[in-house]
């Protein structure tokens, strides 16, 4: 039976995430802006991020952790995903939390939730794709 190590992050792989990250806000936003012309917030919302996290995952996946090909692409994709997921209901939560307790929040405090929120979830998602993703066999022992 072969062993799996999972080798710690690299410097490089946090810089590239990070870059890949701020790309992917960045397309989100303005796939929002061009989406909500057309459609309701929540809508815009839900598609520019799975969008733009299937293109976050793809692109993670060659650059920050060398992977090429197809093999594993669909069990990578459902993994960031499932990290994608965590991250909507995390923000959900915060945002419903937060007027529960402040019902008159302006936007700043929404805000400021909402980073601390994805700030979380990017953690996450990190540590999802770095465990998926960052996989060596090791040699069965004898």
């Amino acid at each position: 039976m072969n062993r799996v190590a999972r080798p710690r992050p690299t410097s490089r792989q946090l810089v590239r995430f990070a870059v890949i990250g701020a790309a992917s806000a960045a397309a989100y936003l303005l796939l929002y802006l061009l989406l909500r012309t057309v459609t309701g917030a929540q809508v815009a919302n839900v598609v520019a991020l799975v969008v733009t996290q299937v293109a976050n995952t793809a692109t993670n996946r060659r650059l920050t952790f060398g992977l090429r090909g197809s093999q594993g692409a669909l069990r990578h994709q459902a993994g960031g995903l499932a990290a994608f997921a965590f991250g909507l209901v995390l923000s959900a939560g915060a945002l419903w939390l937060l007027h529960r307790v402040d019902p008159g929040a302006g936007r700043a405090l929404e805000v400021a939730v909402l980073v601390v929120a994805q700030g979380i979830a990017t953690c996450v998602r990190f540590l999802t794709l770095h465990a998926m993703m960052a996989r060596r066999d090791l040699p069965a022992e004898a």
